[in-house]
């Protein structure tokens, strides 16, 4: 079986279960298959969209839930979810539509949500929204990303040593620039 057929098999899964957590690698470079053909950029968005959507209910179900008792258990997270419940309470809508745009912190803000007094149908909503946007433009960057990197292929290709000269070239003056400053100190 070759990779194009692994990924129409199990890509929209794969998205799926990405979009859960933090996803925007795994969405990134699904984009990038759908721009080869290998997905529908709609089913893709659709997909990621679902899957970012459960992620975030799931993860503010948790927090409202099972907040309090996480917080015991983990005591260095108490500073983190109090600073990010005042956020929250100041600015709920703009936290939970931009949180999926949060890297490193798409577990943990639902999670704070859910111990907030967000009602659970407004956070419904906006993460609805949230996902909406979230999904085609990340989806989209990937896409256009291929589309970038097919017209100039050709070009790189010409090209590609003299690149990669110039990386390593670029890396062992950084390693030798690192490495004499190292050892001065």
């Amino acid at each position: 079986m070759d990779i194009a057929a692994l990924i129409a098999q199990y890509g929209y899964a794969a998205v799926f279960l990405g979009a859960l957590f933090e996803g925007e690698s795994v969405l990134l470079l699904a984009g990038y298959a759908a721009h080869r053909g290998h997905l529908d950029f709609a089913a893709l968005t659709g997909v990621a969209g679902m899957g970012a959507m459960a992620g975030d209910q799931f993860f503010f179900w948790l927090g409202r839930r099972h907040g309090q008792a996480l917080l015991l258990r983990r005591p260095a997270w108490r500073s983190k979810v109090g600073h990010a419940l005042d956020l929250i309470r100041k600015h709920p809508v703009g936290v939970i539509l931009a949180m999926r745009f949060m890297w490193g912190l798409r577990i943990a803000l639902p999670i704070a949500v859910g111990l907030s007094d967000v009602a659970r149908w407004r956070f419904f909503w906006l993460n609805l929204a949230s996902a909406a946007l979230w999904a085609p433009l990340v989806g989209g960057a990937g896409y256009l990303f291929g589309a970038l990197l097919s017209t100039h292929l050709a070009v790189l290709h010409r090209v590609e040593h003299w690149v990669m000269l110039g990386l390593v070239v670029a890396l062992l003056a950084l390693r030798g620039f690192l490495h004499s400053r190292h050892s001065r100190s």
